[in-house]
């Protein structure tokens, strides 16, 4: 008979890693369990850009706001590893963010006991013991079944690939979570190996923090190679750090946000947009824009961003990725042609339109399963479970997936991770006697 786990997380980056800290820490006699399809502990492989850092106040980490005496807070891991008097004397207002992966990498080292590794989920049903129990079956690339009493869904959102980009298939169109390696692919097809490449001209698509930090590295990666920035947006926006905004990633602000009409919470929405999303640290407009003036001085203006622009249309050719690009304020067409272009254009969250998902990708198959408020959004109680139909449907919990619910501290970010942790891993004893 297959053995049946308390709990099952699919997942295990921060947010369910912060999770099985809080297990561990707050006592709960669990049986638990982790699936990660990647085939180690690693946080953002992809986005390992030299001097970039992260942006997030370092003791927002992983356990520090529900247990700052835990021995796996940021601090301790310095501490431990040698490294706290130099962090300290590092001249950088944020830590680079090569060394909170390796912070991550570190914590998740104490949690191998629990985590599959290289595991690929390919289903999830809802079936009954035979005692007549619902619990999950969950299937894996490898033909393996697992099945558990509850389910922690903590996979991170899916990458956003925009109309018309969406419709191509090919090594020279991809999105920032492939950066690295995608130009890993591309230099060693290149035929000469790595670090001979040269493109002539290569695009990235969005206004992010993420877009100026792929368009600095690409100017000091390919340093003859002509690199545009195409933005949507009037300009590149500089982000909300006003610290009355930043109350909106309080525990407060999350409960606040839930409470409110659908029409208010897209309010907040908007106003908040600018804390996380298509706007950019400082730091790097400064570089960019230094940067660009500098060329412009010197006569050989390579890297360029051009505003109020969006594709229409996409080719791959042979001789590299033909776009149809319009100006959004004159209605005018451009023809521009990349070696490859680099999307960073966001995640999804959830919800009906058509830039969100209904469902997390792991809940496809059992969607029926589960309740849709009035407007199309999944419906997730306070404490992170989904709503189920039946009352006997096992309970089911999103880590990290909640933006469009409990609002813009849900988004990703460290920011409330612990603290959502300790919800979850509270409402998991209360489902689990």
């Amino acid at each position: 008979m297959t053995h049946c786990h308390d709990v099952l997380g699919i997942g295990f980056g921060p947010a369910n890693l912060a999770l099985a800290i809080a297990l561990e820490e707050e006592g709960h006699d669990l049986d638990v369990r982790f699936l990660e399809a990647r085939p180690g502990p690693s946080w953002q492989s992809a986005m390992m850009l030299p001097g970039s850092d992260i942006q997030n106040h370092p003791v927002r980490d992983l356990v520090s706001l529900r247990n700052p005496r835990s021995r796996y807070t940021f601090i301790n891991y310095l501490f431990e590893n040698g490294l706290l008097l130099d962090h300290l004397n590092v001249p950088m207002e944020f830590p680079l963010r090569k060394e909170y992966a390796q912070y991550v990498a570190w914590v998740a080292g104490h949690f191998s006991r629990l985590v599959d590794y290289g595991v690929h989920v390919t289903g999830v049903t809802v079936d009954r013991d035979t005692d007549g129990r619902a619990l999950y079956t969950v299937t894996t690339s490898a033909g393996e079944t697992v099945r558990a009493r509850a389910l922690v869904i903590g996979t991170g959102r899916t990458p956003f690939v925009p109309e018309p980009f969406d419709a191509v298939d090919s090594p020279r169109v991809f999105h920032l979570t492939r950066y690295l390696p995608a130009l890993r692919a591309l230099e060693e097809q290149g035929g000469t190996g790595a670090g001979d490449w040269s493109p002539r001209s290569v695009t990235v698509v969005g206004g992010s923090q993420s877009a100026v930090e792929l368009t600095l590295d690409l100017a000091r990666r390919y340093p003859r190679a002509r690199v545009n920035l195409l933005v949507r947006s009037l300009s590149l926006r500089q982000k909300d750090t006003s610290p009355f905004s930043e109350e909106g990633y309080f525990p407060d602000f999350t409960g606040y946000y839930y409470r409110a009409s659908r029409e208010r919470k897209n309010a907040m929405d908007s106003y908040m947009r600018l804390t996380n999303y298509s706007s950019a640290d400082g730091d790097v407009l400064r570089e960019l824009y230094r940067l660009i003036y500098e060329q412009r001085l010197d006569g050989d203006p390579k890297v360029s961003v051009s505003t109020s622009r969006q594709v229409r249309g996409i080719e791959v050719r042979e001789d590299g990725v033909h776009l149809g690009v319009e100006e959004l304020n004159t209605g005018e067409r451009e023809e521009h042609r990349a070696d490859f272009v680099v999307l960073a254009t966001g995640f999804r969250d959830l919800g009906p339109a058509a830039h969100q998902e209904r469902v997390p990708a792991m809940m496809r198959g059992i969607a029926a399963d589960f309740r849709f408020d009035g407007h199309g959004y999944l419906s997730v109680d306070p404490d992170y479970e989904v709503q189920p139909v039946s009352a006997d449907t096992p309970a089911l919990f999103l880590n990290g997936l909640c933006e469009s619910s409990h609002g813009i501290g849900d988004a990703g970010s460290f920011s409330l991770l612990s603290l959502r942790a300790k919800t979850i891993s509270e409402a998991l004893r209360k489902r689990l006697p």
